[in-house]
């Protein structure tokens, strides 16, 4: 055992202890790292936000440049701020719907745009993948698995004959899929405890190298 000399080393060691005690049970230890870590991360992200954001994008072009148009956004934000006022904290609705409905905007044609309309032309519009030995088979079951799980959330036809058995094989994919998502997110955090037992195991105590 060759221990650390880097009090660094032994801070992060102490709050990954610290993390690990809630194994066995709520205790104040690891409150401490939980609050410590939250505290952290907001102070990062709101110097970053302010650096990164609001500073280039806002406080330059108006207060410097003089650009009066930025005046909105700066009303919007400061309009967040009514909610710590008990009469006026209806307010926060406006920049709150502005931004859910902007974000909507947004997001909507991107995700059906990449989620949709790339996934259907990849499995459509490839026809070269169902001639190969190595890919044919897996484009076959990557196209019925699209068609029924299209199918499975067409609620407009009433599921008789041959629609109710391929929606049920529908229903069998979007449980692979989602399968699939939570194994991937197990195995990152089971990634990331390998990672935090190699640095106990290495920097900090030198069992392993």
């Amino acid at each position: 055992m060759n221990l650390s000399p880097d009090i660094w080393v032994w801070v992060s060691a102490f709050l990954t202890l610290c993390i690990f005690s809630f194994l066995f049970r709520d205790n104040l230890l690891y409150r401490f790292a939980e609050h410590l870590f939250v505290g952290i991360s907001a102070g990062y992200f709101i110097a970053i936000t302010w650096h990164n954001v609001i500073y280039p994008n806002l406080v330059i072009p108006l207060f410097k440049q003089g650009n009066i148009i930025f005046i909105i956004p700066f009303a919007f934000g400061i309009l967040y701020f009514t909610r710590f006022i008990p009469k006026l904290a209806y307010l926060i609705r406006l920049p709150i719907a502005f931004l859910i409905g902007w974000g909507s905007g947004v997001a909507i044609p991107a995700t059906f745009q990449t989620y949709i309309i790339k996934q259907t032309q990849g499995t459509l519009l490839v026809p070269d993948a169902f001639l190969r030995w190595d890919s044919g088979l897996w484009a076959v079951i990557g196209l019925v698995g699209v068609v029924s799980t299209l199918i499975y959330f067409f609620f407009s036809k009433e599921r008789k004959g041959i629609l109710k058995p391929t929606a049920n094989l529908g229903i069998i994919f979007i449980m692979l899929g989602f399968g699939a998502s939570f194994g991937y997110t197990v195995m990152a955090r089971i990634s990331l405890l390998i990672g935090r037992i190699q640095f106990l195991l290495g920097p900090w105590l030198g069992i392993i190298k």
